[in-house]
């Protein structure tokens, strides 16, 4: 980057971008070298929707999606880097999709590296919670940005043998998200006329 070559760097991870342009400067503050380096780089880097609706001024891709399509804020994204808008505007702009508002939306979905080892019945719960409002939502997919979030979402959504799926905003922005064909629905059959006598019922009772 220093020699030219490297105009930024663009992450498809609130996590990983808040990392780099958040704490490697507090990781190496006592390293006057490495810290001018580090703020450097997290001058240059950048999440994924933050650069192409910010810098590069994109809000429509040519994206397409048939079906209802919700959005869950990664922690990291919306807290740390306070990006909400961008991806909500990328997703506002997929054609055929009907948007769909997601309850808790910005609700941490459980996950949290290591939080979700040292306190599993914890984060499965948070996690339940966010696909119960899944399910209520109707999504056929959630869109995210935050790979480690889908994968926990993923997790629990195939262990409830729920039809939607969490994919990456990119996935979506890129024509590469399949829709689960819903169940069909089947008629019940139509109750039996009331007997015209009551010595009818009592036969057939």
């Amino acid at each position: 980057m220093r020699r030219g070559q490297v105009d930024a760097v663009v992450a498809p991870s609130g996590s990983c971008t808040t990392m780099t342009s958040h704490f490697y400067t507090l990781l190496l503050e006592e390293d006057a070298s490495y810290r001018a380096r580090a703020e450097f780089l997290g001058a240059a880097t950048f999440e994924l929707t933050e650069f192409l609706v910010d810098v590069l001024g994109v809000e429509e891709v040519g994206a397409h999606f048939e079906g209802k399509l919700a959005y869950h804020a990664s922690c990291h994204l919306l807290r740390e880097l306070g990006i909400d808008r961008q991806p909500r505007a990328l997703l506002s702009h997929v054609e055929g999709a009907e948007f769909v508002e997601l309850n808790g939306a910005e609700e941490c979905c459980g996950f949290g590296g290591l939080f979700a080892i040292k306190n599993g019945d914890i984060s499965t719960a948070m996690g339940q919670r966010k696909t119960h409002n899944i399910a209520k939502s109707d999504a056929d997919a959630v869109a995210l940005c935050d790979v480690s979030c889908m994968a926990h979402i993923n997790g629990l959504l195939s262990r409830e043998g729920q039809r939607s799926r969490a994919v990456h905003i990119a996935q979506v922005l890129t024509n590469q998200v399949d829709v689960a064909p819903r169940p069909l629905q089947t008629q019940a059959a139509p109750p039996a006329p009331p007997p015209r006598r009551w010595q009818d019922g009592k036969a057939n009772s």
